[in-house]
């Protein structure tokens, strides 16, 4: 066995150790008296927070982010409610990306990016709330930079344990701080993804949609997979979704969530700001037609004379 090969037993352990009782997982109303967040993580949430930051203005700077103000107003306050409805302990900021690919991510410390391509497929109100609960919970659970945690333990695991102790921190301030690419925090575990799903669609119920809102956007974007390539594919390999994921998703929602008389399923402010999204597809359309010079014959010159 390789010298640092113990500190790194010791460290896995730690990291797969269960972190808060099952009951308070499986109750709603505990939401917010939960660790769910916690773990094995080298990152304070001071640090995530800045962190997230950082690659967030990253994202701004490449992407297209819509400031037309009904639109981020409105998906800026959805946000907002499910936030108060989660066990997330950072504050949250939200964009929306003029971009048509069905997809939503989060970044490390409360950052979450909507796609005017999700807003597109989500007929309702509940469906959009159930794709940002889902990147609530990613933030909720710290998935993005325990992830990067586990990468850190799996580097060190070559260095010998001379060099570990006592400079290990020191060695890990240097990993964290050499992150350049945001899209590595948006490739989760199959793990992660199922505590997402879990943990959304409590959220989604805490604030009083209908939960099952989560198993048509699952299954609209399932659909969506098997008709489209390019952009989509790549959502996928972000965001696996499969009949076994739906499944698993309905039968816990079947298990812990108690039904209700009423919930929120729609509303005339979601598709007030859905037709602005519309709207702003529609004029960016001819903006996109193919610009280039073209020949014409003589007499069609002489014509439009």
């Amino acid at each position: 066995m390789k010298p640092g090969r113990p500190l790194l037993v010791l460290l896995l352990v730690a990291c797969a150790a269960p972190l808060f009782s099952q009951s308070k997982k499986d109750d709603p109303n505990q939401i917010g008296n939960r660790e769910v967040g916690k773990g094995l993580n080298f990152y304070s949430l001071e640090k995530e927070i800045a962190l997230g930051r950082q690659l967030a203005r990253e994202v701004q700077r490449q992407a297209k982010i819509v400031d037309e103000p009904i639109i981020a107003e409105y998906v800026n306050r959805l946000g907002q409610n499910l936030v108060r409805n989660s066990d997330a302990k950072v504050p949250f900021t939200f964009r929306v990306i003029d971009n048509d690919v069905p997809n939503a991510f989060a970044l490390p410390g409360g950052y979450v990016f909507v796609n005017t391509g999700l807003i597109e497929l989500a007929e309702e109100e509940d469906e959009l709330a159930g794709a940002i609960a889902h990147e609530i919970a990613h933030v909720a659970a710290r998935h993005m930079t325990r992830r990067a945690t586990k990468s850190e333990i799996a580097s060190l695991a070559t260095l010998p344990l001379s060099v570990l102790l006592p400079g290990w921190a020191g060695i890990v301030s240097q990993g964290v701080g050499s992150v350049a690419v945001p899209m590595g925090f948006l490739r989760f575990s199959r793990t992660d993804e199922s505590e997402a799903d879990y943990l959304g669609v409590q959220y989604l119920y805490a604030a009083g949609y209908d939960p099952t809102a989560v198993i048509t956007v699952l299954e609209k974007l399932d659909a969506l997979s098997h008709r489209r390539l390019g952009g989509v594919s790549r959502l996928f390999s972000t965001h696996p979704v499969d009949s076994d994921r739906i499944q698993k998703t309905q039968k816990e929602i079947q298990q812990i969530l108690p039904p209700r008389d009423l919930y929120i399923v729609d509303t005339s402010d979601y598709h007030n700001m859905r037709e602005r999204v519309f709207s702003m597809e529609a004029r960016r359309k001819p903006e996109e037609q193919d610009t280039r010079p073209h020949l014409i014959r003589p007499s069609e010159a002489a014509t439009s004379r």
